[in-house]
């Protein structure tokens, strides 16, 4: 008989339980901390289990048509089951990640055997020799900030419009980290990464090349605390000035998706258009004393941006190239209270699309009962089309987690 999904999870959660009972230390963790440890005999494993999930509340209008009709929503955003720890050794970490909502599922196709996409994160992370860590699985590319970035840290509600139209999110391979000090206070992070380039949980095999990412990082003043530079407001409250810039290049060789390793198939009369599609980022996080401040420029190009068939003609298909500007800052007014805001311009290339630049304005207000782990926020965005069709957007999240 075969088992549910949610059978499967209780199923696993009852196994964790039972090895809690029996292992070797045993501790109940503070809140926000996972809902519990497991320590083996002889610690030659660690795991810690945690649950997080949002409820998303969201009306929007057309301008154009009034503010009287709005369409209203409610769903839970996301819903996460994850475990991370050591195997073996300390040296040999690892982390799974489920998604068990709808939307974290979302994306079923003959490509991923047409079964949901539970896995979010599955990696090994082994730290072979001084600070090298080899990565080997399936999570995010060191591409853009923002998408690194967990969506449970995030500053606002949700993340821009830029990594919408240009992050190149999770995929499957092996990356390469290191970092290193030119003085005492300046710190430089290196990642090297080659991937499957189809995106998370595809089973076909790989239908055009592979995937290539590096990303480098520049800390002038020292690191931030608490792996804050990957972490939406100050929470920490830096007391020294904190700045992290970041350059990543993707290269996508043959990519068969319309967004790199994102977006829909282009399927032409012999089976798949591909071409080589690149993606530039360039990020940075500032923080000071309460104060943040992060800014993304993306660049997407491609050989040949128009899907096409073997004589010539379109298929309707195209690659999202053109460019995408993200800036966002907060400010906490107390330790639990801050004020965020971020304009964000999308441009694509209008000669493909037709469609004028997006130019997106949001302003929000995030209420931290105990940080990011427990949080209410709310943000109301403003978005012009090509300066002809207007939107506005208002959102409001609990964002709970274990």
């Amino acid at each position: 008989m075969k088992l549910s999904v949610l059978q499967k999870v209780v199923t696993l959660l009852c196994v964790c339980i039972f090895l809690t009972t029996n292992a070797q230390e045993t501790n109940a963790p503070k809140f926000g901390k996972g809902l519990f440890n497991l320590v083996g005999k002889d610690s030659t494993f660690t795991m810690k289990v945690g649950l997080r999930f949002q409820t998303l509340a969201t009306s929007r209008w057309d301008i154009s048509n009034g503010l009287s009709n709005p369409e209203t929503s409610m769903l839970i955003r996301r819903s996460r089951l994850k475990f991370d720890g050591f195997a073996f050794s300390p040296k040999l970490k690892y982390k799974i990640e489920l998604g068990l909502s709808n939307r974290d599922q979302s994306g079923a196709s003959k490509y991923t055997s047409n079964s949901p996409r539970y896995v979010m994160d599955a990696v090994l992370k082994w730290n072979f020799t001084g600070n090298f860590v080899l990565w080997f699985g399936q999570t995010k590319l060191p591409g853009n900030r923002e998408r690194v970035i967990s969506s449970a840290n995030l500053q606002q509600v949700d993340r821009s419009l830029l990594n919408s139209r240009f992050n190149i999110d999770r995929d499957i391979g092996v990356q390469l980290r290191h970092k290193f000090n030119l003085t005492d206070t300046f710190l430089v992070k290196e990642i090297f990464s080659i991937a499957q380039g189809e995106g998370r949980n595809v089973t076909t095999g790989n239908i055009g090349g592979h995937q290539y990412t590096t990303r480098v990082e520049l800390f002038p003043f020292g690191d931030f605390t608490s792996k804050g530079d990957y972490k939406g407001s100050d929470l920490k409250f830096e007391q020294n000035p904190k700045l992290s810039v970041g350059f990543a290049y993707d290269f996508n060789n043959n990519a068969s998706r319309t967004r790199s390793n994102q977006g829909s198939y282009m399927l032409n009369d012999t089976g798949f258009f591909s071409t080589n599609i690149s993606t530039l980022f360039i990020d940075a996080m500032y923080k000071h004393k309460g104060f943040s401040f992060m800014a993304e420029y993306a660049n997407r190009t491609a050989g040949d941006a128009l899907a096409k068939n073997s004589d010539g003609t379109l298929t309707g298909d195209e690659v999202q190239v053109g460019n995408g500007l993200n800036l966002q800052t907060g400010y906490l007014l107390s330790k639990t209270l801050e004020v965020s805001a971020r304009y964000t311009n999308v441009t694509l290339d209008k000669n493909i699309t037709g469609k004028g630049a997006e130019n997106q304005y949001t302003l929000g207000l995030s209420k931290y009962i105990a940080g990011h782990k427990l949080k209410v926020q709310t943000d109301v965005s403003y978005t012009d089309i090509g300066f002809k069709t207007n939107q506005l957007l208002y959102r409001l999240q609990v964002d709970i987690h274990f």
